[in-house]
């Protein structure tokens, strides 16, 4: 078996694959047509196939060609219920998945079932932006509390939270575990803190988990209901394969909802809304994704860990003024350019129109953000490269152009 980097090549995560003309909205959108040097780093959608065992369990779907209406089936959920427990120790009950298509509506879906226009709902920034959308449009009040940072990491600081909870009325708290863009694995300890103030004050939590499966080093995803059981009864976890195996156009994620109250009133906002459950292929990849796609996982992460440790020596050798701490979780880099001096106005500008990259800029995420850009890193290591290149050269030559 040829070796590469450490790494059993089985998977060619080196290969480029030509993703334009396909629909795609990382590739085919603008400003992608406005330039065609640009290069898309933005959205959290990887440029690599999928896993084979999700391929071929999708090539014998579409062999049948019957499209029909679908039901959900015991070996999808027994699919979930073996990967919480082999991957990360953690047992749930098959009366506690919902399938639900997509987790930023299921986010929405759970503001209006457990909170009134008006309340206030509390989230931890900088943080994925729809966090922000899915209070502000659905009429609530957005609570923003502002982790704290030092050389890249992040913490909470739970003196200063618990006084906020203590003169608010939060109804709810939407968090995110890892915790995207900034990279943080929570450990059990700060969820246990956070779980535990949360029933003191009667709060819902919404866990999103999205990338419960990117994990590197010694940190360790811990599930929210793990490390604080007791808050069963106001708590529901959003899992989903999207991001492990790249299925994100299938639209599937599982909720874990282990009370049975919260279950049934947010099923009944489900049926209210029209909003059925996951289409036939999106549980079919799912399922073939839980059931046999761990040995591809670990590969997966073997070398976006690689890309990681890439970008962060880069960095240090090439553009010191730049700082980057690596990712305890994510396959997204966030990486601290205000060393550069630029607003982000000027910070946006130069990587479009100089550098010729579309990233994530770091304001989008909150005012913490300002200075910062997210790079997704699941792409070929030449496509990281390659970028990294242009946002030196480009630097360059605008130092040079200033003197």
């Amino acid at each position: 078996m040829e070796k590469k980097g450490g790494i059993d090549m089985v998977f060619d995560f080196d290969r480029t694959i030509n993703r334009r003309g396909t629909h795609c909205f990382k590739w085919d959108s603008q400003p992608m047509n406005d330039d065609p040097e640009l290069l898309p780093l933005f959205v959290a959608d990887m440029d690599f196939q999928t896993a084979p065992c999700i391929q071929q369990a999708l090539a014998k779907t579409v062999e049948h060609g019957v499209y029909g209406y679908t039901s959900v089936w015991d070996g999808y959920k027994d699919a979930v219920i073996s990967w919480m427990k082999n991957r990360h120790g953690w047992d749930i009950e098959k009366e506690w998945i919902l399938p639900f298509p997509g987790i930023v509506p299921a986010i929405k879906a759970a503001v209006r079932t457990f909170t009134k226009p008006g309340d206030e709902i509390l989230i931890f920034k900088p943080v994925y932006y729809p966090f922000d959308a899915s209070i502000r449009d659905n009429d609530r009040t957005i609570v923003e509390f502002a982790l704290d940072e030092q050389d890249g990491f992040y913490s909470i600081d739970f003196e200063k939270l618990e006084d906020l909870l203590k003169k608010s009325d939060i109804k709810m708290v939407v968090f995110c575990n890892p915790h995207n863009p900034i990279g943080r694995v929570w450990t059990k300890e700060e969820l246990k803190k956070l779980g535990d103030l949360c029933l003191k004050y009667n709060i819902m939590f919404f866990s999103d988990e999205i990338h419960m499966d990117f994990e590197y080093g010694d940190h360790k995803f811990v599930a929210m209901l793990d490390a604080c059981p007791e808050l069963k009864e106001q708590f529901i976890s959003a899992t989903a394969p999207s991001k492990s195996f790249n299925l994100a156009g299938l639209i599937v994620s599982n909720l874990i909802i282990p009370s049975e109250c919260t279950y049934k009133q947010l099923k009944k906002e489900m049926d209210n809304s029209g909003i059925m459950a996951p289409n036939l292929f999106g549980l079919v990849a799912a399922e073939a994704a839980y059931k046999d796609g761990a040995e591809w996982l670990d590969a997966l992460l073997a070398y976006i860990e690689g890309n990681f440790d890439f970008m962060k020596s880069w960095f240090e050798e090439n553009m010191p003024e730049v700082k980057m701490r690596k990712p305890e979780g994510l396959y997204l880099a966030w990486a601290d350019f205000r060393g550069l001096g630029l607003s982000d106005e000027e910070l946006e500008d130069f990587m479009l129109h100089e550098a010729h990259l579309w990233l994530d800029e770091g304001y989008i995420f909150g005012t913490d953000g300002s200075g910062w850009e997210r790079f997704n890193c699941a792409c070929p290591r030449s496509i990281i490269e390659t970028s990294l290149n242009r946002i030196k050269d480009a630097w360059q030559k605008r130092q040079e152009a200033q003197r």
